[in-house]
């Protein structure tokens, strides 16, 4: 897992597993917000799996699945939401970190971190 610091409060990485997740609580992130639809692939885990592995390890879970290349102002607005009011440092994630790296971004434009 190849973690990459966008600002203070948000990294992004690719598709994680369950078993990632006790790797990331112990490197202190809070929060992990989803940006993959279920399904996208035959090889990823569940929304739901990774939900349960989050909570096992006491950490926020945020599902905002974006499809790729169509990242809507609704799911910036739910982005920018989870970002203010999550326990930080926030991790998220996709496919290859390309869109949640891309929704922070969009998110943060005309806003503070």
């Amino acid at each position: 897992m190849q973690i990459h610091k966008l600002n203070e409060n948000f990294s992004f990485t690719a598709q994680i597993t369950a078993a990632d997740i006790a790797e990331l609580a112990k490197l202190g992130f809070k929060t992990i917000i989803n940006n993959r639809p279920d399904g996208e692939s035959e090889d990823q885990p569940s929304s739901a799996d990774l939900a349960a592995a989050a909570q096992a390890h006491e950490l926020n879970y945020v599902h905002i699945p974006v499809i790729p290349n169509h990242i809507q102002p609704a799911q910036i607005q739910a982005f920018l939401h989870t970002y203010q009011t999550s326990a930080r440092p926030i991790i998220g994630f996709c496919k290859t970190g390309n869109r949640a790296s891309t929704l922070c971004r969009l998110a943060l434009e005309d806003h503070d971190g």
